[in-house]
């Protein structure tokens, strides 16, 4: 089991963890949490190598992807860099990339009743207004789960507060700062249920953030 006490606080500096085989050649990964049971969860970074890909499987409780570098494919089509991909429970797919990829992944995470399958350019997506300076771009919303991108402008500080069921965060560029440290792109945080914070940026940040899908 790998970081799956989730009333621990977990940060993982992804830049400088170490990549690892997957089970397909030229598919390499950084795992940031992993359930050792066949269907367990993952999170995972993911690099494909130019032309490289996976056979034909199944995800029984869904799969959600990030694309960060690159263009990532399946048979639904080309998402290049700063998409946003949910394949729910109980859909396949055969991934590959043609000039290389690399991916944030989360595996088996889905509500059952979760299936929405959902596509989104972020790159061409509007930023809708949020708290203070903060702009939002809303992700997925199901059940108490909700994700998003989340700009902030530099300079700009959150009001303390607490997260019901959870928050995680991926650094996509600039550092967030909170109380308890600075988190350069790449970090990945996992804070657990009624974790407090006061976050801050001193530059223009971007985080993809997901709150309300831990265990209470």
């Amino acid at each position: 089991m790998l970081n799956m006490d989730f009333a621990q606080r977990v940060v993982i500096e992804t830049a400088s963890a170490e990549w690892q085989p997957s089970p397909s050649p030229g598919v390499l990964r950084k795992l940031l949490e992993r359930e050792e049971a066949e269907r367990g969860r993952a999170t995972s970074i993911v690099r494909y190598e130019p032309g490289s890909r996976f056979n034909t499987h199944q995800h029984p409780l869904g799969e959600e992807i990030f694309v960060l570098e690159g263009v990532f494919s399946d048979d639904s089509g080309d998402y290049p860099a700063g998409s946003y991909l949910r394949n729910p429970p109980g859909t396949s797919h055969a991934p590959f990339s043609e000039p290389g990829c690399v991916l944030f992944v989360k595996l088996h995470q889905f509500a059952a009743d979760d299936l929405t399958t959902v596509r989104i350019n972020t790159s061409q997506t509007e930023w809708l207004q949020g708290y203070g300076g903060l702009q939002v771009m809303p992700l997925h919303d199901f059940g108490g789960e909700h994700v998003a991108l989340v700009k902030w402008p530099a300079g700009e500080v959150f009001k303390p507060h607490r997260h019901f069921g959870g928050e995680e965060i991926l650094v996509l560029s600039g550092e967030f700062i909170d109380e308890h440290g600075r988190y350069p792109a790449g970090t990945w945080l996992r804070s657990p249920h009624a974790s407090l914070h006061t976050p801050r940026v001193e530059q223009e940040t971007i985080i993809y953030v997901k709150t309300g899908h831990l265990p209470l």
